[in-house]
């Protein structure tokens, strides 16, 4: 049963351009980092957010890129988030630095996935994200801010890590000292993409930063994309990362959290799915390098996340909302787990890439 959050949020809605009374607020989705509600009124539905400020710390740029990216995908006719104004004719609405909100149009008629049901599906969000990067090719990187610095810098997130691991603030080294060890062992690995984008090997594009499959609403009848959400981290990448995340994500037989680890497999029929897709839609654009790059992007995507999720645990959970002691140490196995078969399979991979290149 849903906890009724209307007599909390709802001075914070009525801030906004909402049509119709509210009736209902209540928690929804499953979200790692902001606060979501559904605000159902008299007329229609809203997504409301109260924005993690610890995690985007700048929220008027952060917006500035959503509304920015939104309104050039409508422009073209792209079904999209729509952001809903206050009634000062903000974007969001600004309480405090720890009190930000925003308020999109509820998209009616999508579902979303939190694991890949099967293989249409997935094909279906390969061929999205790959769409997506199409929408954007021509829209002007400079006009958007790294709403968070280095996110993909996979160099840079191990030295937080050894920083992490240094520090030792909660005193839990000692709990995952095969982790620490599967992460040293792989430091001189994480470095192809940053490189290739600081020499120009690799085009700057505008990325999503985090394709998950749970961030496609698909048609609730058809199974069909219809738009892509959760756009915080749109920013300049690589198509790479974009690409690599869907993997780790999508081609995993098990749940992030998963804690028996047995149940946790690199699916390398779903990476085929997957990859099938997004090449149909990106092959016009997709440079040489970039191409023979992508299944590296699954193995260093999902050994950063891993990363993080471990430097979290060091530092006492400060950046994903937890749900136990150790849950993200239980996140962190899996994505090692997954990172070692994906690192088994990169020539498998590669004959997958080659086939459909052919």
């Amino acid at each position: 049963m849903n906890v009724d959050y209307t007599k909390e949020f709802k001075e914070v809605a009525e801030a906004f351009q909402l049509e119709g009374k509210i009736q209902t607020i209540c928690p929804y989705g499953e979200g790692h980092i902001n606060q979501t509600l559904l605000v159902t009124t008299t007329s229609k539905r809203y997504i409301l957010q109260k924005m993690n400020t610890k995690v985007f710390t700048d929220p008027d740029h952060l917006m500035k890129n959503i509304c920015y990216v939104t309104e050039h995908l409508s422009s073209k006719g792209i079904e999209t988030l729509h952001v809903i104004p206050t009634k000062k004719d903000e974007p969001f609405l600004k309480l405090s630095q720890e009190e930000c909100y925003r308020v999109y149009e509820f998209i009616e008629s999508t579902i979303t996935y939190q694991s890949v049901p099967d293989k249409k599906v997935f094909y279906n969000s390969g061929k999205a994200f790959g769409q997506f990067q199409n929408y954007l090719k021509e829209f002007d990187a400079s006009l958007l801010t790294e709403t968070i610095p280095n996110f993909h810098n996979t160099p840079k997130r191990y030295k937080d890590f050894e920083q992490a691991l240094k520090e030792d603030k909660m005193n839990r080294a000692k709990d995952c000292q095969k982790e620490i060890e599967f992460l040293s062992q792989r430091k001189s690995t994480l470095g192809k993409v940053v490189e290739g984008l600081n020499d120009g090997s690799i085009p700057l594009r505008v990325t999503h930063n985090d394709t998950k499959l749970n961030n496609i609403l698909m048609d609730a009848e058809t199974l069909e994309a219809r738009a892509i959400i959760d756009l915080d981290t749109i920013m300049p990448g690589s198509m790479i990362y974009d690409f690599g995340d869907s993997i780790r994500f999508g081609a995993s037989t098990a749940a992030e959290d998963e804690q028996d680890l047995d149940k946790v497999h690199f699916d390398l029929s779903l990476f085929e799915t997957y990859f099938s897709g997004y090449y149909e839609s990106v092959r016009e654009s997709i440079t040489e390098k970039e191409l023979n790059l992508l299944p590296y992007g699954a193995y260093l995507l999902t050994t950063e996340c891993g990363m993080r999720f471990l430097t979290d645990y060091l530092s006492g959970d400060t950046y994903f909302a937890t749900k136990y002691a150790n849950h993200n140490l239980i996140r962190c196995r899996t994505q090692f787990k997954l990172a070692k078969e994906m690192e088994d399979a990169l020539d498998e991979m590669l004959g997958i890439v080659q086939k459909y290149k052919n």
